[in-house]
């Protein structure tokens, strides 16, 4: 296969729209600025997300000064300059009903800022320094506040197989890649979900390690620049032929991998598969 690196995405504030660009740093924990923040219950620290609130999406972060500064934007708000505190006050956090330990709160505004934006008392809360957390599977590596894996690959091999059907079934448009909220798309003559059977690949100086295919939940339901939930596509059609039976019958689209080798990856770099397993 001759497969290159077509797109690259990072998500400042987990749940929120991404940021796209043509080189990243991959650190540990993923592409460099990934899912760093996180929207959290103002009472119970539990993570927000759009699961539940679908109006994130169309919530836009923008990283400056190397992580120093956010800029806040959303439809019907004035934006928002935050001036990240790295050591602010300490709040507990959960995902999926599990505590993940202290966060750094981000202070009153900003979080007067996603009450208003989500209509629910929110708070900001920041990975802190050390922040160490495990994920899982094959190669399980680390994670700051993705769902639990470091970096979702999907390619338009798997895209394009994916709307061929939904085209077949006459009654619905194609989905865009943005719905999966991929960190890495993946082009070439690969066959459609061919990212399923690679368990080791290189692209710039980074090597990446399988860990699970990604299960989906109702987040592909979600318009990415508007943040209205549309459906039933695109999982009405991927249940028809990508349901895990090993992971409770749920869908999937793309794959999971650790960071097994840090550095840099630029869009157009040639992928190189290391390790692929059978169909």
């Amino acid at each position: 296969m001759t497969i290159t690196v077509r797109g690259l995405t990072y998500y400042p504030v987990k749940g929120c729209a991404g940021t796209t660009v043509d080189s990243a740093r991959v650190v540990a924990t993923g592409l460099e600025h990934d899912r760093t923040f996180m929207v959290v219950d103002a009472a119970t620290g539990a993570f927000r997300s759009q699961r539940t609130h679908p109006s994130m999406a169309a919530v836009e972060v923008e990283v400056l000064h190397a992580g120093a500064a956010l800029l806040l934007s959303a439809e019907g708000v004035e934006p928002l300059r935050l001036d990240v505190d790295r050591d602010g006050p300490r709040r507990d956090v959960s995902m999926f009903d599990r505590p993940l330990g202290a966060a750094a709160d981000q202070g009153d505004a900003v979080a007067e800022w996603f009450s208003d934006v989500l209509g629910a008392a929110s708070r900001l809360v920041r990975a802190v320094p050390g922040f160490d957390r495990d994920g899982w599977g094959d190669t399980p590596g680390k994670v700051n506040f993705a769902d639990a894996h470091a970096i979702l690959v999907a390619s338009t091999a798997s895209l394009d197989g994916l709307n061929a059907r939904i085209a077949a079934r006459g009654d619905a448009a194609a989905v865009p890649m943005d719905r999966f909220r991929p960190n890495i798309v993946l082009t070439g003559d690969g066959e459609p979900h061919f990212e399923d059977r690679v368990r080791r690949m290189t692209m710039g100086t980074v090597e990446l390690a399988h860990s699970v295919r990604a299960t989906r939940c109702n987040v592909p339901l979600v318009d990415q620049k508007t943040g209205r939930r549309m459906g039933p596509e695109p999982v009405r059609t991927l249940a028809t032929y990508r349901r895990e039976a090993e992971y409770g019958n749920r869908v999937s689209f793309g794959v999971k991998n650790a960071v097994v080798r840090e550095g840099v990856v630029s869009v157009g770099d040639p992928v190189g598969i290391r390790s692929l397993v059978s169909a």
